[in-house]
């Protein structure tokens, strides 16, 4: 192995991001040494056994040997970009692997954000410098995001989120993550060469922050949880407020969440977005017939009576959803509607699964992420359902056992809404990922790096 260092070195698995990460590693560990070397230096494809050199390679440490062949005796096998890795294995401090465990952390917070674009940019490298993964939306409204990394890792993008006065006070979910999927994030095994591994919770060599106009799309800019939202009911006195007869539940998520787990008792909108929650309320609640009856047969000039009969016909409404977000917004929505009392479950179904025993739990089902784990259970624990990559909805053991199933084309909830041309473009798409590893070939639509 090769001595740049007095201190012994962790080995890496030959991936694109471990490789770079290993480059800093070894980098910062030569005493003097300035020298930088660009990640793009690292050729996309790990089925290519050498790559080209830069203009001084006498600096660079070797990982391939003179016939330029990747050493796999060589191959680092850790990608924490800190210094607090722990190896473990041989005494000699050259490790298998290393201690550093896991977490998956959703997070979001409305607030006046109108410079939110200034933030995507260094964000965005920070994320990619420490390893982490996952999505993050940016807007005039706030922040919405969920990202996997080490714990320190996910620490320093939180710290520097907030080191924004106005996103202060994030609303965070923390999810665990199983020994397998940290195998897969960490690049430790072979199915999967360019990425982590479809199974791990987010692509581990990628993370995508967008700037879009709501953090979570409900179509009205009038709707604004910055300035009113609904009562929060804390994990533990939910199942109170469903239990009480005069209560009308509502489920906020769309129909393919809804599909596989809801709470006892709940309303279910079967809406395909967000979006269309607002009308679903109006038909629902018979809100515009309402309000025609009330002025045909009120006096013009009564309008506190118009609204003492409003609030009569308002019903108490306790919505949930996935960790929270879309209440708030919900929520908000309700109340300019008239509603008065109007209640969600602080955390949403996340935080419920994680602090409500089983035993004492008013769930039924499993609840679906939007990440790779695609479903979880109580105390989150990884859930049995898999994902449809034609339509990215959750399907169980009984889904691909139908005629209906192609994996990565469709699924019985997909099939027939898709057109022959379609399922040939996922097929497509599908024998890219079994031969690269990845959708879009080893370059991912980007001009090819040359290898000299």
């Amino acid at each position: 192995m090769i001595s740049l260092a007095p201190q012994p070195l962790l080995h890496y698995t030959r991936t694109a991001a471990a490789s770079a990460a290993a480059l800093r590693v070894l980098s910062s560990a030569v005493s003097g040494s300035r020298f930088e070397v660009p990640l793009s230096f690292f050729h996309y494809s790990l089925r290519k056994p050498f790559f080209a050199m830069p203009p001084n390679p006498s600096k660079v440490p070797n990982f391939v040997n003179s016939n330029g062949v990747s050493d796999d005796s060589q191959a680092l096998k850790c990608c924490c970009p800190t210094s607090k890795c722990i190896p473990n294995g041989a005494d000699d401090g050259v490790g298998e692997g290393c201690e550093c465990p896991l977490v998956v952390v959703s997070f979001y917070k409305f607030a006046d954000f109108p410079d939110c674009a200034d933030m995507r940019k260094p964000l965005k490298e920070l994320c990619e410098r420490m390893l982490v993964s996952g999505g993050i939306i940016l807007a005039p409204e706030g922040i919405n995001g969920s990202i996997c990394g080490t714990r320190d890792s996910v620490e320093s993008v939180l710290a520097f989120i907030q080191s924004d006065e106005r996103l202060k006070g994030l609303r965070l979910i923390e999810s665990p993550v199983s020994p397998e999927e940290e195998a897969i994030h960490h690049g430790h095994m072979s199915a999967s060469p360019l990425a982590g591994g479809e199974d791990a919770p987010f692509r581990w060599d990628h993370v995508r922050v967008k700037l879009k106009k709501e953090i979570v799309t409900l179509g009205m800019p009038s709707v604004s949880p910055i300035e009113r939202v609904g009562t929060y009911v804390s994990p533990k006195e939910w199942n109170e407020l469903l239990n009480h007869p005069e209560t009308v539940v509502i489920d906020v998520r769309n129909d393919y969440e809804t599909r596989i787990g809801k709470f006892r008792r709940a309303i279910d909108p079967c809406t395909t977005a967000f979006r269309y929650f607002p009308s679903w309320v109006d038909e629902h609640f018979k809100l515009d017939e309402a309000e025609n009856h009330i002025k045909s047969t009120s006096p013009a000039s009564s309008t506190e009576g118009k609204n003492s009969e409003m609030e009569t016909k308002m019903p108490r409404v306790a919505m949930y959803c996935t960790g929270g977000i879309r209440c708030e917004k919900a929520s908000s929505f309700l109340l300019s509607k008239g509603f008065k009392e109007v209640y969600h479950l602080q955390g949403g179904i996340l935080k419920y699964l994680e602090e409500v025993p089983k035993n004492e739990s008013l769930w039924e089902g499993e609840c679906f992420v939007f990440d790779k784990r695609v479903s979880v259970d109580h105390g989150l624990e990884q859930g049995t359902y898999k994902l449809c990559y034609g339509c990215k909805k959750p399907v169980s053991d009984a889904d691909m056992e139908t005629p209906e199933w192609e994996y990565g084309v469709s699924c019985p909830h997909c099939y027939n809404s898709k057109s022959v041309e379609e399922k040939e473009r996922a097929r497509a798409r599908q024998r890219q990922f079994e031969r690269w590893g990845i959708i879009g070939g080893p370059d991912k639509g980007r001009k090819p790096v040359k290898v000299e």
